[in-house]
């Protein structure tokens, strides 16, 4: 996919979208993880209940779900997100 570039010929950033910065904080805390080292893939990690993930990213991965779901909820539509 090619990348789109402003005018000081600098990369623009990725994700534009709400949550993406959960998101990419969620992508390196998986990444990072012990499980992953170990050769297993982000998914089974998050998703097997024996494998060892940080609280750290099962809350990012909570955090991520709220946000996208908040995005779906049409009372928070109308009445904005809660905590902004």
């Amino acid at each position: 996919m090619p990348q789109k570039y402003d005018v000081d010929d600098e990369p623009i950033a990725k994700q534009t979208t709400p949550c993406s910065g959960l998101r990419e904080e969620l992508k390196t805390c998986i990444l990072e993880s012990q499980c992953v080292k170990g050769g297993r893939l982000p998914k089974d990690c998050l998703t097997h209940p024996d494998h060892t993930v940080p609280d750290e990213c099962l809350q990012l991965k909570w955090s991520f779900f709220e946000c996208k779901r908040s995005l779906l909820d049409a009372r928070q539509r109308f009445r904005g997100r809660k905590g902004y």
